[in-house]
């Protein structure tokens, strides 16, 4: 997909990755893009990174009815960024079922309900692209992670029935999976961390190049290789972190 002139909407934009993906996109010269937040007032300071191109809007995307308002309010995206994400920790036993709903709410059907009210918008505007941030967790599982990688990993499962589901929408589904990246989710986690604008960066290269599944760091791109070797090895490796 040509980034050029291209209208996106990025939800989670306040802080982190999608911040980092709004700067990255400017760059690249998009036409506009709309900054989404649950809370509007935390996206004044992006803003002001291009009063004219940043069009600040508020939703939870855990709300259908929200979500589908904001489908009205962005009527001309061709290019949706699922960036929105909350991550908890805890082990699969002592982890509470109101934290894994929260997860799957957030990371698995807030990425859902916002792909379903998109889609007929992107189709109307000719096609485009959706990318959905995932986690390379999604892929092996660390204990200590428990309802965050079930929910990435059904995520995963879900950007692949929606590449097929859109395939002859001229719409392209492009999935992300970071390693550890320098943001506040993982604020205190000591380990070697990737820029969020490092990764904002390879997302679009990714997009670019329209390579499907887009592993944008070091770690990302080592583990994957390694994955693809002997997957049962990283499930062993991660089982022990």
């Amino acid at each position: 997909m040509k980034l050029q002139n291209a209208t996106a909407l990025v939800t989670g934009a306040n802080r982190g990755i999608g911040r980092a993906l709004v700067q990255a996109l400017l760059d690249a010269g998009v036409q506009k893009v709309y900054a989404t937040a649950r809370d509007r007032n935390s996206l004044e300071a992006l803003t002001v990174l291009d009063l004219a191109r940043v069009i600040p809007l508020q939703v939870d995307i855990t709300d259908r009815n929200l979500v589908s308002q904001l489908s009205e309010q962005a009527p001309d995206v061709n290019l949706l960024i699922n960036n929105a994400g909350v991550l908890s920790f805890g082990n699969i036993l002592e982890t509470t079922v109101e934290t894994i709903h929260q997860q799957f709410d957030v990371n698995f059907y807030g990425t859902l309900n916002m792909a379903r009210a998109f889609v007929p918008v992107l189709e109307r505007n000719g096609g485009g692209a959706i990318v959905n941030l995932l986690t390379l967790v999604a892929l092996a599982s660390m204990p200590g992670l428990a309802a965050y990688n079930a929910s990435k990993a059904a995520a995963w499962s879900m950007t692949q029935s929606l590449r097929a589901s859109v395939a002859d929408k001229n719409i392209a589904v492009y999935g992300i999976f970071p390693g550890a990246v320098d943001t506040d989710m993982l604020a205190g986690v000591d380990m070697a961390k990737t820029s969020p604008a490092d990764i904002a960066m390879a997302v679009l290269q990714g997009i670019a190049t329209d390579r499907e599944d887009i592993f944008p760091d070091p770690m990302s791109t080592q583990l994957y290789a390694a994955w693809k070797q002997d997957h049962k090895a990283v499930e062993k490796q991660f089982a022990t972190m």
